[in-house]
């Protein structure tokens, strides 16, 4: 058994963090190959997909210099791996997306997780509005005045983020009042050129932001990302905390009904966010969460992935 991480700097990894660390760990606990590339190490060889990836030792460690001990850099067919795991973090540019590019020649001859298709077509934020009934009350457009009637019609507060953020970065909570609107408006829409989403401001977000592990479609577990004080993001890459938590009957009946489209587009692992029983965000490029999860449950989450591709 042979697996690729097409994955960023590995050097520059948050190993406390890093689900993609947790699944390489995962593998090298079952005696599995390991290699691992950048994006920019991708390449087609008339019609054949190619990396210029390296052999990677992995153990448990505190840094990345402890973590990976590497060989020398090798092209090798994508072909000639089981299973090509797509774990760059956003955002989906052009970059990343010519990338799905040449993973979509690869997933003829091998495994692609997640699927290149649903990573293209999938947007993390847009696609919450396939489920009216499950998300809070949403719009997405680059209209300021439309956003400041928004705001109104929501009770003065509400969350603005960018339609391709990520990580937490450049999410407003945007208050009636607020002397700095119109300038987190201005930014948000990019003086009324780039498409922004607003969400009503749920109030349970200061208790946290559950994310939930799903891998083929059924919930690994959950954590809660409980904000620090005088922070409306629970994102853990901002200062969140993870908190032992589950998954109760209310995200049950979100994951049933996410699920259909999950499998639809090859979407083997995903991050669900959910906030006061309603969806917020799927995430599916490079979820997190794996690591806190081990942590909190005493389990190796990573489990459950590998065992669905069969290593």
């Amino acid at each position: 058994m042979r697996l690729l991480f097409v994955v960023d700097k590995l050097d520059q990894l948050e190993l406390s963090g890093d689900s993609t660390y947790a699944i390489m760990l995962e593998a090298a606990r079952r005696q599995i190959d390991l290699w691992t590339c950048e994006v920019e190490h991708l390449s087609l060889e008339h019609e054949d997909a190619v990396a210029a990836a390296v052999p990677t030792k992995v153990v448990d460690a505190g840094t990345p210099a402890e973590a990976f001990s590497l060989e020398a850099r090798t092209p090798i067919p994508l072909s000639a791996f089981n299973v090509v795991f797509m774990r760059a973090d956003p955002p989906l540019d052009v970059r990343y997306l010519q990338a799905t590019w040449i993973l979509e020649v690869a997933r003829k001859v091998t495994r692609v997780v997640n699927d290149p298709r649903g990573l293209r077509e999938l947007n993390e934020h847009l696609s919450i509005l396939r489920f009216p009934e499950l998300i809070p009350p949403t719009i997405v457009t680059c209209d300021r005045a439309r956003l400041r009637s928004f705001l109104d019609e929501q009770g003065g507060k509400v969350v603005v983020k960018p339609v391709d953020g990520y990580g937490g970065r450049g999410i407003f909570l945007l208050t009636a009042g607020d002397p700095n609107a119109s300038s987190i408006l201005e930014q948000a829409t990019a003086d009324g050129t780039q498409w922004t989403m607003a969400q009503r401001y749920l109030p349970e977000a200061v208790e946290g932001d559950k994310r939930i592990i799903v891998v083929g479609g059924e919930p690994v577990g959950a954590i809660l990302r409980v904000p620090p004080k005088n922070e409306a993001r629970g994102n853990l890459h901002v200062g969140g905390t993870a908190v032992k938590t589950e998954v109760t009957s209310a995200d049950w009946a979100i994951i049933r009904a996410v699920k259909p489209m999950l499998e639809e587009y090859g979407i083997l692992f995903a991050g669900l966010d959910v906030i006061g029983g309603r969806l917020t965000e799927i995430n599916i490029t490079s979820p997190t969460g794996m690591r806190h999860l081990d942590r909190l449950d005493n389990m190796r989450s990573a489990g459950p992935l590998l065992d669905l591709v069969g290593a």
